[in-house]
């Protein structure tokens, strides 16, 4: 690839995020926390010098969704996908490409470990919740970080002939002796308290953390990138067996919570308060949706819903699951049409973890919205590796959206060596 090419997808990208930034209100969301904490990284973003990691994009798409709604930033989700791979793969390429990427990862271990500290230390001190909340989302945003920037430079190790350089396996040395680093720049840092010798930057307003009633690992727009077994063992969805009046309490505690934070115009907050929520027992969420409605809060379970669709695969199912069972039918295909932007093989995961629940229903419809906003190319990489079933569900869901949808999808499978009945 050419230095031109790559400098157009580096562009291409840019121009994107600035386009994306258009849409949202700088003072609002997570795109008002970015700007805060990291006003040079996110220029850095904007002007192409640096890739966002993919975390910030998610939550800018999360942002885009409270404004445009939810449908619109899932399928927005896939093209920045698209973009934001390219551009990576480009800037990794460029002539010293790899060692920084290996620098950055050292950095970035650093602050895995610097926010671990912070919220070991936080959760020590009862009166420190919100310390908590931002340590939780610094690790959460720093795991993922790491675990991009490792496949990064797998990929570039891949492409680049020759015998490996002893700093650059994944898991490179951190500074020489000695050497004192400045504080981080760029949008990849955005987001995060960084640690060392530097002053940190400021935090936003505090992030009220709620008595979770899971012990599940955070997910969320803000976590993408985060192992995909974090939610859940993958499986069939396990039914949940706590009480309704649990689900009630937590639900009630949750809105009074929005409440207060949406009257003294704490949008950021609410957020963090509904992404939590987002990773409590599957049977919570029937509960929860009628008490945001009866609160007037129906747009903030609109925002819960795409926070779901981030879950893995099994939490996916587990929760369109619950939907289903509480007559929430609206909500479910909601639910699973704003999945459909997640890799194809998850989506495969979801629809078999789906069928081991009994929700064939649930998943002829996560087959028939993914066939229908993405590729048949993508479609057909559902059927790789999977089990030979699928290949007729996929042909039939491609048959209710069109007869040439179905073709272009029979060409994709052969293309791809499967086998067609």
């Amino acid at each position: 690839m050419t230095v031109h090419q790559q400098a157009a997808e580096v562009r291409a990208f840019a121009q994107y995020l600035r386009n994306l930034a258009a849409l949202l209100d700088p003072g609002q969301g997570w795109y008002g926390v970015f700007r805060a904490r990291d006003p040079e990284g996110m220029r850095a973003c904007f002007d192409g010098s640096e890739v966002p990691p993919w975390d910030v994009v998610e939550s800018l798409l999360q942002d885009l969704a409270a404004v445009r709604g939810t449908e619109f930033a899932a399928r927005e989700s896939v093209r920045a996908a698209e973009l934001c791979a390219a551009s990576a793969a480009a800037h990794d390429r460029r002539p010293g490409g790899r060692q920084a990427l290996a620098d950055r990862l050292g950095v970035m271990l650093q602050e895995q470990s610097y926010a671990a500290r912070r919220l070991s230390a936080a959760g020590a001190d009862e009166e420190t919740g919100t310390a908590a909340a931002w340590a939780r989302d610094d690790h959460a945003r720093a795991t993922a970080r790491c675990a991009e920037l490792r496949d990064r430079l797998a990929a570039v190790e891949r492409t680049v002939p020759g015998p490996r350089r002893p700093d650059t396996p994944g898991a490179p040395a951190g500074p020489a002796p000695g050497k004192k680093r400045g504080k981080p720049r760029g949008a990849r840092f955005a987001g995060l308290e960084t640690g060392g010798d530097t002053e940190a930057g400021p935090l936003p307003s505090g992030v009220p953390v709620l008595p979770a009633p899971s012990s599940a690992v955070p997910r969320g727009a803000r976590f993408g990138g985060a192992p995909a077994g974090a939610g859940a063992a993958l499986g069939a969805p396990q039914a949940t067996t706590i009480p309704d009046l649990t689900a009630r309490r937590a639900a009630d505690d949750a809105v009074r919570l929005l409440l207060r934070l949406r009257a003294e115009g704490r949008s950021g907050e609410a957020h963090a308060v509904l992404c939590e929520a987002a990773v409590w027992p599957a049977g919570h969420l029937p509960v929860l949706a009628v008490a945001l409605h009866e609160a007037g809060l129906g747009p903030d379970w609109a925002t819960l819903l795409w926070e779901v669709s981030s879950l893995p695969p099994a939490g996916l199912a587990a929760a369109a699951g619950a939907l289903a069972a509480a007559g929430r039918d609206e909500d479910c295909g909601q639910l699973l049409r704003q999945g459909v932007a997640r890799p194809a093989g998850e989506i495969a995961d979801a629809v078999l973890a789906l069928d081991r629940a009994g929700l064939e229903p649930e998943a002829r419809a996560l087959l028939g919205a993914f066939v229908r906003v993405r590729t048949p190319q993508d479609a057909a990489r559902i059927a790789e590796g999977g089990p030979r079933h699928l290949v007729p569900r996929l042909l039939a869901a491609a048959r209710d959206v069109s007869a040439a949808r179905e073709w272009d999808l029979v060409h994709a499978l052969r293309v791809a060596g499967i086998a067609v009945p």
